[in-house]
């Protein structure tokens, strides 16, 4: 079964991880400061690691989804060649 979906750009991808992890969040707050962010914990980081995987059918690389600061950074490391 193919799980891939396109998250390509920003807002897909907001709208995936916001789904997938029951969060609430703006296009604003995707380059807000994680720890700003009012319902994140770290253990949303590692479910998003896994949710981006699935997504898009390939390792996301682990090492530096830890040191991203948004989800922005995230969203650029996920889609990078």
């Amino acid at each position: 079964m193919d799980t891939t979906c396109n998250i390509t750009d920003l807002p897909r991808f907001l709208t995936h991880v916001c789904e997938e992890l029951g969060l609430d969040l703006t296009p604003q707050e995707a380059a807000a400061d994680f720890d700003t962010l009012l319902d994140w914990d770290s253990v949303h980081l590692l479910r998003l690691v896994m949710l981006a995987e699935r997504a898009t059918g390939r390792p996301v690389p682990v090492a530096r989804v830890l040191q991203a600061r948004n989800l922005a950074e995230v969203h650029r490391l996920v889609v990078a060649p």
